[in-house]
């Protein structure tokens, strides 16, 4: 029934297996692919032909993962898998990013590659292995992809790259890159560092770059026996036709690229291609169409040939000189920190807000349920380019953009440790003409700065282009929006003074060699060097003082049997702490409390309750306190916060007391002095041994009673009642025998007038000799 091949290797240490024939036969091309125990299904369609008026590659990745992957039922109302997910989104782009530019310009067919996580277990990233999957489904697919391509993940830890490192080994190392490519060239990077060295990053994309090899090989040996046959396709010849649009109009498109500012020059390039429209007046939609992607190809050949010939750019700027900068911090009056970041036409405003663990991002994943401090959100709406589209949800090109900033940032923020707070920061872009991305990461840094984080080093970032024309290429610092899109390469990177926390590159043409990597590395150095000073101006250094609309933040550390008493049954101690104080408090399960508020005195005011229920009381000690309830033999009084001790009417005052209400009431403010702390943990407390006005400790002048007791004499108690048994009960006196069968036999003496008779015989009569009741119903002993 199934026709299945298969193809494995021993790869980083584990077995990768690429495998078709028996799933998904229908699409145009399926792969399993499975390395340690992740699984990932990679299916491929294509449409055999172009939709009507299509002038674009429609080419859509989706990746998905699958709870059941990870033995794990979907969280929340749904318990199925929905919409993306960050996570998903991302690795969607990922995917992407190094499959696009391998296929054919001109082919416009709709292509759909769908990836599932089938089963994931814990260590080995389904992302490289999604990466593999699709790009072996394609090679044997039959539609024209100039592939195949393979991708790994690299680490380094102790000055060692590692292939594939285990999730473990990652988070313990300075870096997690990875890079996908072909046999030849590399085509895609994407990392996050803890300011590795240029020569560092370069010998890691490298190492990536020969790890993934035999990967390639596998691919190629599966393709050799399971391929389908390929597509033909024809390339039209157009070389007539763009030599007709360029004697037409060349030297608009020319003079146009002259014009520094970037409506000048959408304006005259929007001239120029109206005086071309009459000259295919006459033809067909298909044609005019094509004419329309010409006048852009005859754009791109004008730029990049004035480039490579004298190095003159689009602004005027030669090849290495970044565009003016200007940084400000504290530009909005109510955030926690913000600051506006203008370089050339490219303007971010970012803001960071600060707030409590309760604010943590909750992600739920193949991991199982986390929580993010730190997040960093990137919104760019249609008037940063002054165009009419859609403002609203972000897009994915937005969480990807937003994405690599955070990866930039992330590495030079403190630990939760040394500041408990959560962060996010927001950019909104309000200008764009290239390398918006790269704002964020400067105006974060400056806003993390303004609201008081104390960041390892500040963090600037570059975006670098690549013109590639045979063997002559020309690397291109802080390019503008035209030269993103007519270049060969977008190349960002980020990072401090002392290294490099963020690289991310991605290709137009068919890879770029290690030489041009050196180059575009070196020179993005010397540019964020260059920002990182110009963002100096406004800001070296993060303020001591934070805003005064930021909560503030203090850390306690209890005795983890002493959680339970701050929160209390059902929660009660903790919600009246928060609603007295003001404060906002988070107990977490090792003993740490967060205390949190923009008032100091609501935080002293809750860390002093706090450690009055986690403080001892100390005998001798004189205490403040609250009167909360009164009962018949005293008054009960709330002195450490939720400790309450019991002040006996013998204490209240040196004068006999009838009636504790008479001089008492709730909610009276008292001081009282600690007697004693039973074994249970009760204390007993004392008013009349403290200056009620002063506080101060006064001497005993009660006189002892007999036996020790410190209470006052008999005399001072109230009579008996009438039918109380008689005779003193601690000082001695004779109580008289005790009836037969008591336990010691001795003299209880006579009984008051209220005594009851003689207890009736109740014992059956078999239990004279003992029966079947137990000894100690019968008054046996041993």
């Amino acid at each position: 029934m199934f026709t299945i091949h298969r193809e494995e290797i021993n790869w980083g240490g584990r077995k990768l297996t690429l495998e078709t024939g028996r799933i998904a036969r229908q699409a145009d091309g399926a792969v399993l692919a499975t390395y340690g125990e992740t699984v990932v299904l990679c299916a491929v369609t294509a449409a055999k032909s172009v939709k009507e008026g299509q002038d674009f590659f429609p080419l859509t990745v989706h990746y998905q993962e699958k709870y059941s992957a990870a033995g794990r039922i979907p969280g929340g109302f749904f318990k199925r898998e929905r919409g993306a997910t960050e996570h998903e989104t991302l690795t969607s782009r990922l995917i992407d990013r190094p499959l696009r530019p391998l296929f054919p310009e001109g082919f416009y067919n709709e292509i759909n590659v769908i990836c599932q996580v089938l089963s994931y277990d814990g260590e080995n990233e389904a992302d490289m292995v999604a990466m593999i999957a699709a790009s072996a489904a394609l090679t044997i697919s039959g539609v024209p992809f100039m592939g195949p391509i393979a991708s790994a993940r690299v680490g380094f830890t102790d000055g060692e790259y590692l292939l594939n490192p285990s999730k473990t080994q990652v988070a313990a190392g300075r870096l997690d890159l990875v890079v996908a490519g072909t046999h030849d060239a590399v085509m895609m990077v994407e990392s996050e560092a803890k300011e590795l060295s240029e020569d560092e990053m370069l010998g890691a994309v490298m190492f990536a770059h020969r790890g993934i090899q035999p990967v390639i090989g596998a691919i190629i040996a599966l393709a050799e026996k399971a391929a389908k046959d390929p597509w033909e396709l024809a390339i039209p010849d157009n070389s007539a036709m763009l030599a007709q649009i360029k004697k037409a109009v060349g030297k608009d498109i020319t003079a146009a690229y002259k014009l520094t500012k970037k409506s000048d020059r959408q304006q005259a390039l929007a001239e120029a291609k109206a005086k071309m429209k009459p000259l295919f007046a006459d033809a067909d939609s298909a044609t005019q169409q094509k004419a329309g992607k010409l006048f852009k190809k005859l754009e791109g050949d004008i730029v990049r040939g004035a480039i490579l010939k004298d190095g003159s750019r689009i602004d005027g700027r030669d090849t290495k000189t970044v565009r003016q900068i200007e940084a400000m911090v504290g530009l909005l009056p109510r955030t926690h920190g913000s600051a506006l970041f203008t370089r050339g036409e490219t303007q971010a405003i970012v803001t960071t807000t600060l707030g409590t663990a309760d604010a943590e991002q909750m992600i739920d994943g193949l991991d199982g349920l986390r929580y993010e401090r730190f997040m960093l959100h990137y919104n760019f709406p249609p008037y940063s380019v002054g165009e009419v589209g859609r403002f609203g949800a972000p897009s994915r090109r937005d969480i990807g953009h937003g994405k690599l900033a955070w990866r930039a940032v992330h590495g030079v923020l403190p630990s939760k440790e040394a500041f408990p707070y959560t962060v996010r920061v927001l950019s909104d872009i309000t200008e764009s003409n290239g390398s918006s991305s790269m704002a964020t990461v400067c105006g974060a840094s400056l806003a993390l700065m303004d609201a008081g984080v104390p960041l390892t080093r500040p963090v600037a970032g570059i975006a670098m282009g690549l013109i590639l024309e045979g063997k002559n290429f020309a690397v291109l610092s802080d390019i503008l929006g035209d030269e993103d899109h007519l270049g060969d390469m977008d190349f960002k990177v980020a990072g401090t003074s002392e290294g490099v926390t963020a690289l991310q590159m991605d290709i137009k043409i068919a890879g770029i060699t290690e030489e041009i990597m050196k180059v575009a590395l070196d020179q993005a150095k010397a540019g964020r060097q260059h920002i990182l000073g110009e963002m100096a101006k406004a800001l070296d250094h993060t303020r001591e003082e934070m805003s005064a609309h930021a909560p503030r933040i203090e850390t306690m550390q209890v005795p983890k049997d002493k959680i339970r008493d701050i929160i209390g049954t059902g929660g009660k101690v903790i919600r009246e702490i928060v609603a007295t104080t003001g404060a906002k408090v988070d107990i977490e399960d090792d003993g740490t409390v967060k205390i949190a508020s923009s008032d100091p005195e609501k935080i002293a005011a809750a860390r002093k309750w706090i450690e009055g229920i986690t403080m001892e009381a100390e005998v001798g000690k004189i205490y403040t306190g609250k009167v909360v309830s009164m009962v018949d033999f005293g008054a009960f009084v709330n002195f450490m916060g939720g400790k309450d001790g019991l002040v006996h009417i013998s204490e209240i005052k040196n004068e006999r007391v009838a009636n504790v209400k008479e001089v008492l009431t709730e909610g009276q403010q008292v001081k009282v002095k600690v007697l004693a702390v039973d074994e249970r943990g009760k204390v007993r407390l004392s008013m009349r041994l403290v200056d009620q006005d002063t506080g101060e400790e006064i001497a005993d002048t009660r006189p002892p009673r007999e036996g020790g007791d410190d209470r006052g004499p008999r005399s001072d108690r109230a009579p008996r009642r009438d039918g109380d048994r008689g005779g003193p009960r601690r000082d001695g006196g004779d109580r008289g025998p005790r009836r037969d069968g008591g336990r010691d036999g001795g003299d209880r003496g006579p009984r008051s007038d209220g005594d009851r008779g003689p207890r009736p015989e109740r014992a059956p009569k078999d239990a004279e000799d003992g029966g079947s009741l137990p000894d100690f119903l019968t008054g046996g002993r041993d």
